[in-house]
C-alpha cells in the first residue's frame, strides 16, 4: 500500500520543501505568473516547474494558461484540510499534555504551613 496516498499524504509531501512552502507563501498574497514566482530562486526554470507540478499535483495550488503566460492560483480549500488536520492534533495532544500536568501536579505532596 505504499503506492496509495490518500490527498492529506500528498500535500503533506508538497510542504515538506522549504521552495514548495515559499511559493505557497507568495501565492497566499494573490495569484502570480510562474516567471515571477521563479524568480527569487537559484534554479533554473525547468527545476522550478518540478516544483509546481508537485504543488499542483497535490491540489494545492492551480495554474492557467493565457496566450504565453501561465499563472498559478493556490487552492485554499486544499490547504484548509491540511490545517484542519493540524489543529485536531494540536487538541488531541493539548489535551494529552493538560492531563499529563495534571496528573504530575497531583504526585507532588503539598506543603504543610508550620
Amino acid at each position: 500500500m505504499v503506492n496509495q496516498q490518500t490527498p492529506l499524504d500528498s500535500v503533506f509531501h508538497a510542504l515538506a520543501d522549504p521552495t514548495r512552502r515559499a511559493v505557497i507563501s507568495r501565492l497566499l498574497k494573490g495569484a502570480a505568473p510562474v516567471k515571477r514566482l521563479a524568480e527569487p530562486f537559484a534554479m533554473g526554470l525547468p527545476a522550478f516547474l518540478k516544483h509546481l507540478t508537485v504543488l499542483e499535483t497535490s491540489g494545492l495550488i492551480r495554474s492557467e494558461k493565457r496566450g504565453r503566460v501561465r499563472t498559478c492560483h493556490i487552492n485554499e480549500d486544499r490547504l484548509a484540510a491540511a490545517e484542519s488536520w493540524l489543529s485536531q492534533q494540536r487538541a488531541i495532544w493539548q489535551g494529552r499534555t493538560d492531563r499529563l500536568a495534571a496528573f504530575v501536579e497531583s504526585q507532588i505532596p503539598e506543603e504543610k504551613n508550620p
